[in-house]
């Protein structure tokens, strides 16, 4: 590339006018030689702070990235953007030529995968070519108490150590305070060099409902969707066929992706989802990191993930370009009962099992939260609580509540006269006065907290034991199970402090009352305007069956609708619309230009 101003680049190859939050720095900071740790919301431009700095220093950028898919997907796009750019992988047809411009300075980028990363061929390779940086994206994958750890991130440092001089920038949408200090400490990355820009993303709408008929509840709401993009995570391969099958006969087109599928089948369903406008993947967590596809307008989750970090990073995958989008989960007890047996039976270390039952405990209590969804979800990854968002199921819809402070003090009594050394079942059997061999042979028939809680059903003492649990009024103890009492219970013992749940989830088996709410639409166009973006969005999917790439790889919804409303009537025109580069313009500008004068 002949420019070297970051600006410059960002303008003539990317098509944007200037950088957003801090890009800016981050860029300055790579391109002067410094090392950086980048933790930024998905969608928020992370592939700017290294695709830039990659055109600017001297030398080809090397950036690791964990999916032959969307390596090829970034490929494909910095080609359209007149970028030398390739991958090298298992896929790559003719090695030897990349490698050969690799190390005769032939590209601005090289993409490969962190097995290839840690080779020693690669190693050799690396010492002898101009290298401008060392990009490691989905850095999260190095920690190991990181949502997705892989080992062989873990090895990237030997990488890194042999090219000191080299700026390295590790970039990830989701890591915790635990997970980004390993980062730092794994990639050999300052600790005063981590920059956090945020990770609120105020597009999303999050909503939450407890499950009472899933399937017809999830139908529901995705038809209240019709027309768009989305991703539905289910938490079994068998599961996955069954609601792909079920939307598929409801006239919802859907595809199904899980690990179980024949390579060639998910391959072609992913390509599939990329490229239409309206498909709903159903998947299991096999379809994950890396889903480059900014118009998806919801993800619906059919039980709790394995972490915040985990839903974080799902849910990140909805509304990348900006645009209105919504996270719907639906879940149950019986998700976390299935996490703390998955767990329980897992061979980790006592370390390793204590992080991921309070994982799950956030997690629940996330759920069970009768306040903005974003207080529990922003202040877990250590940002100051928020005020209300006015985007959420809770601040949209203030859940009706019901008073459970006596339920609740009948509960704790029961915690406490039992020992503090049993589980919810067990505790909801003695307050309902049940006929239990394990109950007579602990002699809890002749507590006098035994058979006070008659009145009420063995699901909401269930109910109001989780939301005590998941709002640390208890926890389990680590060495048996069992629930004891925090601090914060003492209150509530004494009626100083109030207990509520959410009204409509508190009375047992009682018909599901749907509230899926649409996010409303922002950035909405002019009536006049509507029909010149359909034929913009029609124009662009020939076009992308042509060039053989997802239609958003030409240009995303929000630059169509920039022109839609714009009506560039020249190439001037266009060069002032944010996301058309001088690339584009010269491959594509004609064509919008015909698009909207025939259109208009």
């Amino acid at each position: 590339m002949m420019a070297r101003d970051p600006a410059e680049i960002l303008h003539t190859v990317f098509g944007f006018s200037s950088f957003r939050g801090v890009q800016e720095a981050v860029i300055a900071d790579v391109c002067s030689g410094r090392d950086v740790a980048l933790v930024m919301p998905t969608g928020a431009g992370k592939s700017i702070c290294y695709q830039v700095p990659s055109l600017v220093r001297p030398g080809c950028g090397i950036i690791v990235s964990p999916l032959i898919a969307l390596m090829a997907e970034q490929v494909q796009a910095l080609k359209l953007l007149g970028v030398r750019a390739k991958a090298l992988n298992s896929q790559t047809e003719n090695q030897w030529a990349v490698i050969q411009k690799f190390r005769a300075g032939e590209l601005d980028m090289l993409y490969v995968a962190p097995e290839r990363a840690n080779s020693e061929s690669f190693h050799r390779l690396a010492s002898e070519a101009k290298v401008a940086l060392l990009a490691i994206d989905e850095a999260h994958c190095v920690s190991q108490w990181g949502h997705d750890f892989r080992p062989d991130y873990r090895r990237l440092r030997g990488l890194a150590d042999i090219l000191p001089q080299v700026p390295r920038i590790a970039l990830t949408a989701t890591a915790d305070a635990m997970t980004r200090a390993d980062i730092c400490a794994q990639l050999g990355i300052a600790p005063d060099r981590l920059t956090i820009a945020g990770f609120d993303r105020p597009n999303i709408r999050y909503q939450v409902r407890l499950k009472r008929q899933p399937q017809m509840q999830l139908l529901s709401f995705v038809k209240s969707q019709t027309g768009k993009a989305g991703i539905v995570y289910c938490q079994t391969r068998a599961e996955t066929e069954r609601t792909a099958e079920a939307l598929n006969s409801a006239g919802v087109p859907a595809l199904a992706y899980h690990a179980g599928l024949d390579p060639d089948v998910r391959r072609r369903n992913q390509r599939l989802f990329q490229s239409a406008d309206d498909m709903v993947m159903v998947a299991t967590i096999a379809f994950g990191m890396g889903i480059d596809k900014p118009d998806v307008r919801f993800v619906a989750h059919m039980g709790l993930p394995k972490s915040i970090e985990a839903y974080y990073q799902e849910t990140g995958r909805a509304g990348r370009d900006g645009e209105p989008a919504i996270a719907h989960m639906l879940w149950g007890p019986d998700d976390i009962q299935r996490a703390r047996q998955r767990i329980d039976a897992s061979t980790v270390d006592e370390e390793r099992k204590q992080h991921e039952y309070g994982q799950i405990s956030r997690l629940a209590a996330f759920a069970e939260t009768l306040r903005c969804r974003r207080v529990p979800l922003l202040t877990h990854f250590g940002e100051a609580e928020p005020p209300a968002c006015g985007n959420c199921d809770n601040c949209l819809e203030p859940p009706a509540l019901r008073d459970v402070s006596e339920p609740a003090r009948k509960l704790l009594s029961a915690v406490y006269r039992t020992g503090q050394m049993f589980g919810l079942s067990h505790l909801a059997k003695v307050l309902r006065g049940a006929n239990d061999e394990r109950v007579e042979r602990h002699g809890h028939d002749k507590l006098s907290v035994f058979g006070i809680g008659r009145d009420l059903h063995e699901t909401q003492w269930m109910r109001l034991g989780r939301k005590l649990e998941a709002d640390g009024v208890m926890a389990r103890d680590a060495q048996h199970g069992g629930l004891r009492l925090a601090d914060s219970a003492r209150p509530i013992l004494r009626g100083e402090s109030r207990v509520a749940v959410r009204a409509e989830d508190w009375e047992p088996r009682r018909k599901d009352r749907s509230r899926d709410g649409v996010a409303t639409e922002i950035n909405s166009l002019a009536p006049a305007d509507e029909k010149l973006f359909a034929d913009l969005r029609e124009w662009r999917r020939q076009q992308a069956a042509t060039d053989q790439v997802p239609a958003y790889v030409i240009f995303h919804d929000s630059t169509l609708k920039a022109i839609a409303e714009a009506h560039p009537q020249n190439r001037s025109d266009l060069s002032g619309i944010s996301g058309v580069g001088t690339a584009k313009i010269s491959r594509y500008g004609d064509a919008i230009l015909k698009v909207v004068a025939d259109s208009c």
